[in-house]
């Protein structure tokens, strides 16, 4: 049994895929952390996002939506100082407008894992993958979600962007089979979720 491809040669690449990536996050406070790191992500690569995890989490009131939401113009000017976080205005400016459209899902369904599944029938998409190249990088779920989000407001959430956080959130697993984190998280699923 091997590790998803992806991951291989990086101890924090290693360890992020080993206990987080691809298991359900019913949370929201996790489903925010998530919406917010991914469109930093755009453009960039992901171990780079990983290493300004933890600066995040300090710049970002550790990504308690309801914080966020109130940012205003200072806020923003002091996150543009920060260079332990990508500093890009859109994308900074975005996570502030799609935390208040967060907040409205998360009144409106009782949770975002909940508004997130409802496009699926609330259940977690279970992929069969045998190897990295055919995992997709957008599919319909990540377009008919990001449409969704786009119309209610959100900004810099694209459908590869959601798709990255569905397979992170645990919305979508996408561990290849060989991977021993594939048969961990079917075990662990409860079966009302697939």
């Amino acid at each position: 049994m091997e590790r998803c491809a992806w991951c291989i040669g990086n101890e924090l690449y290693e360890n992020y895929h080993d206990k987080e990536w691809g298991r359900l996050a019913a949370d929201d406070q996790t489903q925010f952390e998530f919406l917010v790191l991914e469109s930093a992500q755009a453009g960039l690569n992901w171990l780079t996002i990983l290493k300004k995890r933890e600066n995040y989490r300090m710049a970002y009131d550790q990504f308690n939506p309801i914080l966020v939401a109130h940012y205003d113009e200072v806020k923003i000017e002091e996150l543009m100082g920060n260079a332990g976080i990508v500093r890009n205005r859109r994308k900074i400016e975005a996570s502030v407008k799609n935390a208040k459209v967060f907040l409205e899902i998360v009144k409106e369904f009782g949770s975002f894992a909940t508004y997130l599944l409802q496009f699926n029938e609330g259940k977690v998409v279970v992929n069969h993958w045998t190897s990295l190249a055919e995992v997709p990088a957008t599919t319909d779920l990540s377009d008919r979600i990001s449409k969704d989000l786009k119309k209610r407001g959100c900004g810099f959430l694209g459908s590869t962007i959601i798709y990255a956080h569905l397979q992170a959130t645990g919305i979508v697993m996408d561990h290849v089979t060989s991977c021993p984190c594939y048969a961990e998280i079917l075990k662990q699923l409860d079966s009302k979720f697939i």
